[in-house]
């Protein structure tokens, strides 16, 4: 066989390659199964980008973007109880409740100073403290004025649903329970209430409230 001859038959079987329709079919076929991976993993992946806490936080504390990370996570329907990439205030904000390391930013969690009437305050409770009351627990102070034969009135709510920022030990103050004092978030309304019962001497009680009921 030629040399010429052998270029004529590699050029049709080049050309028969090249006008083969399977060959074309093939190649669409795979192309359209690349684009059909490619949109399936674009829709799949609707995750966004949202903050977490960088430390642990408690109520009470200002929170600027750089005590925050982003975290990209697939929230779903939830994404509007969370604070979004973008979406912090510039100012940061308050918190009103605890929020662990790593955690989420709830919306929920966000208060500023204009709009937050709360006030920390420390009290030393004659009662002791239940195991349910920890950083974050919402309680009520009851109070009980001691009376002139020397017993103590009937107590009652003096603050309703105070959120324990943290509990306070301390040795100089006398405890026979859990806990020698702790600090709550009281609303300021009730401040003068709370401050009055502790310079009378009242026997002051701190009870956890919204207790599930047990069946």
């Amino acid at each position: 066989m030629s040399r010429r001859s052998g270029r004529t038959q590699s050029q049709a079987r080049a050309r028969a390659l090249a006008l083969d329709p399977r060959l074309a079919i093939g190649i669409a076929l795979v192309v359209a199964s690349i684009v059909g991976v490619v949109s399936l993993v674009a829709t799949a992946d609707d995750s966004i980008e949202v903050y977490a806490a960088a430390s642990p936080v408690t109520p009470g504390d200002r929170v600027m973007g750089s005590d925050l990370v982003v975290r990209s996570v697939k929230l779903n329907e939830a994404s509007d109880f969370y604070i979004a990439r973008g979406e912090l205030p510039a100012e940061g904000f308050i918190a009103t409740r605890p929020i662990g390391m790593g955690e989420l930013i709830p919306t929920s969690s966000l208060g500023s100073h204009e709009g937050l009437s709360l006030t920390a305050v420390v009290v030393s409770p004659q009662g002791g403290l239940a195991e349910t009351v920890s950083s974050g627990a919402s309680v009520d102070v009851w109070a009980s004025a001691e009376t002139e034969n020397g017993g103590y009135a009937a107590p009652r709510v003096i603050i309703s649903g105070a959120t324990v920022v943290r509990l306070v030990d301390d040795d100089s103050l006398v405890s026979s329970a859990r806990g020698s004092a702790l600090e709550l978030l009281v609303p300021r309304s009730r401040v003068a209430r709370l401050l009055e019962a502790m310079s009378n001497g009242d026997v002051l009680s701190v009870i956890p409230a919204n207790l599930p009921a047990q069946g």
